[in-house]
């Protein structure tokens, strides 16, 4: 991750515990991308073996120490890791191709690999910077990343895996010069090309030695893909802000291609309430090697590793192999509302239109609700006409985190298009949370 001047910090969302074409360079018109529908959650992807992640990282540790100590940009270092990424992936049965570009006086070079099949005109990308600064290896910055992404592109090939999206792979070059490499490879894009991505992923310092768990809020569906991940293996998460606008997700986002990923922090220092949710040392940098010579194989924390790599597959195969709901069936709301604690009711809504005629008397509610405790919680579903449903009552003996449920309501009385909203009160002191996403089914 390149250095940055510090920027203004912007507010933290509460999370809690339970989630080708390449064409000549230029400067090309905006164009929009497809958007990114909800993942499947029939699919599971593979459990990625840490021990294969990490010996990606001894053969970076390797080519750094055979050449000059480092892998950075226009130094031998760099292009001998992107040939070891290449020959894997080539071996794997990836059609690989590697762009190049020039930057202060020096070749840089992007490598790229699409596996065969979906659909071309929806493409999810992930992506992670392959350079290091001259000072070091960078094995957290950013060969875990790095490392994490071919791993998860090999286990898509062990799998034989038959999206339904077009994937593609990349690492890039000269990222910490300015996300030079990334930022060529997006202009070099036609516009007709720009808008088949249907999203990119990045990846960059996933194994911190004393990490935090960071979600980019880029993108609504990508977020809520990794934030459910999380909440699923009882780890909380915050949203990404160090990093924000300083790695390759930048160029991906500034022409309007939707954009997510993870991080586990770098320079700034822990606080004790990140501390005490996630382990290791407040007061002291998630990575204190950032940017440096010590930044070996000896600055990596397995567990993150091993987690922030396993989130990279998940997304892989949700948003590369998701169903789509057939047009008109579902609504949904996925932005974050916050709950005040103690405090008055919030609402959340989904516009219905297209439908004629009432609602079922089967309208099925999902609701995704994150909360330390979940018996403060009253939830009500409110028709257009105001009509309220009760959904959840709160209960002094229900001590579980959050409300992640699926209600039925007999809302055949009321006209099916129209403003539906959930409405969520916190009704007792003390513990908090937000609305993370909810959905009507017709």
């Amino acid at each position: 991750m390149r250095l940055s001047r510090p920027a203004l910090p912007r507010l933290l969302r509460r999370t809690t515990a339970g989630v080708a074409t390449l064409a000549a360079a230029g400067l090309l018109a905006t164009a929009a991308p497809g958007a990114l529908a909800a993942p499947s959650p029939t699919l599971a992807a593979p459990d990625i073996p840490l021990a294969n992640v990490k010996a990606h990282l001894s053969q970076f540790q390797s080519i750094a120490q055979a050449n000059g100590g480092n892998r950075a940009h226009g130094r031998p270092g760099y292009k001998a890791s992107i040939d070891y990424v290449k020959g894997k992936l080539d071996a794997a049965g990836f059609t690989t191709s590697v762009q190049q570009f020039t930057s202060s006086g020096a070749t840089g070079y992007n490598l790229v690999a699409d596996w065969p099949g979906g659909d071309p005109n929806k493409v999810l990308m992930a992506g992670a910077h392959l350079d290091s600064v001259s000072a070091g290896a960078g094995i957290n910055d950013n060969g875990s990343g790095s490392a994490g992404v071919l791993e998860t592109a090999l286990a898509v090939s062990r799998a034989q895996l038959k999206p339904t999206k077009h994937l593609r792979f990349a690492w890039w070059g000269a990222e910490e010069l300015g996300m030079v490499g990334s930022r060529y490879y997006v202009n070099s894009l036609p516009s007709t090309e720009r808008s088949k991505v249907s999203g990119y992923l990045n990846f960059d310092m996933i194994a911190s030695p004393n990490p935090g768990y960071f979600v980019y809020d880029d993108d609504p569906t990508i977020e809520k893909t990794f934030k459910d991940y999380y909440a699923g293996l009882n780890v909380p998460t915050e949203i990404e802000t160090e990093g924000d606008g300083r790695s390759d997700h930048a160029p991906f986002k500034n022409v309007g291609i939707p954009a997510g990923g993870l991080f586990s922090g770098a320079e700034r220092a822990k606080s004790s309430a990140q501390a005490q949710k996630w382990g290791g040392t407040s007061g002291q940098a998630f990575d204190r090697c950032y940017h440096s010579s010590c930044d070996s194989t000896s600055n990596i924390n397995d567990t993150a590793l091993d987690r922030n790599s396993d989130a990279i597959a998940h997304a892989v195969w949700a948003l590369g192999t998701d169903t789509t709901v057939p047009p008109g069936d579902s609504y949904e709301n996925t932005t974050d509302v916050a709950i005040p604690d103690n405090g008055a009711a919030v609402t959340s809504t989904v516009d219905v239109t297209g439908r004629t005629g009432n609602a079922p008397a089967t309208l099925k509610v999902d609701v995704d609700i994150r909360h330390t405790w979940r018996g403060d919680v009253v939830v009500d579903l409110l028709a257009p006409d105001g009509t309220a449903y009760r959904l959840k009552n709160s209960s002094g003996n229900d001590s579980a985190d959050n409300v992640i449920a699926t209600y039925t309501v007999d809302a055949s009385s009321e006209v099916a298009n129209g403003a539906w909203k959930l409405r969520v009160q916190d009704v007792a002191a003390q513990d908090t949370g937000y609305i993370n996403s909810w959905k009507l089914t017709f």
